[in-house]
C-alpha cells in the first residue's frame, strides 16, 4: 500500500511539474510574443472610434481636413458615417442611401459626394449640416470616387465599364470614359489616370484632360484592387489578391520592376513618403507594412486588425492610418486609428 502511494504521489507531482512549466514557457511566450508586437512596432493603435450600430461590409473613406471629419460608406448599412477624428467620436449618421461605395468631399464647392452601388445614384450633401443638395444618375453600380487637385473635377468609376467626370460648380455630368470592364481603384497622377481593371486583368491608362483612353497594360496576375502611387519614384503600386502580391509597375510603361508576397483580401494600399513606408490592408485581418530603399520593397511586420477590414485611408496631413472596423458578435463597427512610428 506505501508503494502504491509512493508511486501515486511522484506521478501527480510530475504531472504537476510538466503542467507549471507548460504554462510558465506559455507564459513567456506570449509575453516575447507580445512585446514583439508593440515594442518598436512601425503602426501603434491610438483610438478605437464606434461606428454605433453597424452592420454589414464598409467601403471606401474620405476625409474634410479642414474639419477633421472622416467618412464611412457603410454599404452593407445604406448610410455614411461621419466621424469627428478631433474628438475621435462618431458626429453623425446619413440614413437613406443605396449601398453607398464610393465617398469624395470637393473642398472648393464644400460639398460631399456619395456613390451608390445599388441604384448606380450619386448623391451630393452639403458638407457643414449634410443636407442633400442634389442627385446625378450614373446607371448603375457607382463606386470609387477620386478628385482632380487641379480641376477640381469629380472622377466616379460605374457600370460595367466607365469613368464619369463631374463639374462640382454645375453638379453635371461633362462625359463618360468607356473601359474594358468595371474599375476600382484608380489614381490620378498629372494628366494622366490609371485605372484597375481585374475583370479585364488590366491597367488602363486614361488622358485626364480629353478623357481618352491611351493605354492599356496587361496584368499576368487576377485580381488587382488596390492602387497607389510612388511619386517620390514614379512607380505605380498594385495589389494583387490571386495570388496575394504588391507589384511595382514603372508609371510611363507599365512594366514590372519589383514584386513582394502581401496579406490576403488586399483591398486598400497607401504610401507614406515621410518614411518610405507603404501600408496594405487585408481582409485576411491584417495590414502589412513595407519599407521601400530605392527599388525595393521589404516587408517589414504584419499588424493584425481583424477579419474583413480590408477598407482602410492614410491621411498624410494628419500622419493618421484609419483602418474600418467590421461589426462583430463580440465588438461594434469601429474605425481604428493607427500612429505610424517614429
Amino acid at each position: 500500500m506505501s508503494s502504491f502511494y509512493s508511486s501515486n504521489f511522484s506521478d501527480k507531482l510530475f504531472q504537476i511539474i510538466i503542467v507549471a512549466l507548460v504554462v510558465s514557457v506559455t507564459g513567456l511566450a506570449d509575453s516575447a510574443a507580445s512585446a514583439q508586437s508593440t515594442d518598436g512596432a512601425p503602426l501603434e493603435i491610438e483610438a478605437k472610434i464606434s461606428l454605433g450600430n453597424v452592420r454589414g461590409r464598409i467601403d471606401h473613406m474620405a476625409v474634410d481636413l479642414k474639419r477633421q471629419r472622416l467618412f464611412v460608406a457603410e454599404l452593407g448599412n445604406d448610410s455614411v458615417g461621419v466621424i469627428d477624428l478631433a474628438n475621435r467620436s462618431l458626429s453623425r449618421t446619413i440614413r437613406g442611401l443605396k449601398e453607398p461605395q464610393g465617398v469624395g468631399y470637393e473642398p472648393s464647392t464644400d460639398t460631399l459626394f456619395v456613390a451608390n452601388a445599388h441604384d448606380g445614384s450619386v448623391r451630393l450633401f452639403d458638407g457643414n449640416e449634410y443636407k442633400a443638395i442634389g442627385r446625378l444618375e450614373l446607371g448603375s453600380d457607382a463606386d470609387n470616387i477620386r478628385i482632380e487637385s487641379t480641376t477640381k473635377r469629380i472622377v466616379i468609376g460605374h457600370g460595367d465599364g466607365a469613368l464619369a467626370f463631374i463639374d462640382p460648380s454645375t453638379r453635371s455630368k461633362l462625359w463618360d470614359t468607356p473601359l474594358k470592364a468595371h474599375p476600382e481603384s484608380f489614381q490620378i497622377v498629372q494628366d494622366r489616370i490609371f485605372v484597375n481593371l481585374p475583370n479585364a486583368h488590366a491597367v488602363a491608362v486614361v488622358d485626364g484632360n480629353s478623357g481618352k483612353p491611351v493605354a492599356n497594360w496587361p496584368m499576368a496576375k487576377r485580381g488587382n484592387f488596390a492602387m497607389a502611387v510612388d511619386r517620390d519614384r514614379s512607380r505605380l503600386l498594385v495589389a494583387f489578391r490571386d495570388p496575394p502580391e504588391l507589384v511595382v509597375l514603372d508609371i510611363s510603361e507599365g512594366k514590372p520592376v519589383a514584386a513582394t508576397e502581401t496579406c490576403g483580401d488586399v483591398d486598400d494600399l497607401f504610401v507614406d513618403p515621410k518614411r518610405d513606408r507603404v501600408y496594405v490592408s487585408c481582409g485576411a485581418g491584417f495590414v502589412d507594412v513595407f519599407e521601400t530603399k530605392g527599388t525595393t520593397y521589404r516587408h517589414m511586420t504584419r499588424i493584425p486588425t481583424s477579419a474583413g477590414a480590408r477598407t482602410s485611408l492614410f491621411v498624410a496631413e494628419m500622419d493618421r492610418l484609419l483602418v474600418a472596423v467590421r461589426g462583430g458578435p463580440t465588438e461594434p463597427a469601429a474605425i481604428w486609428m493607427f500612429k505610424p512610428m517614429p
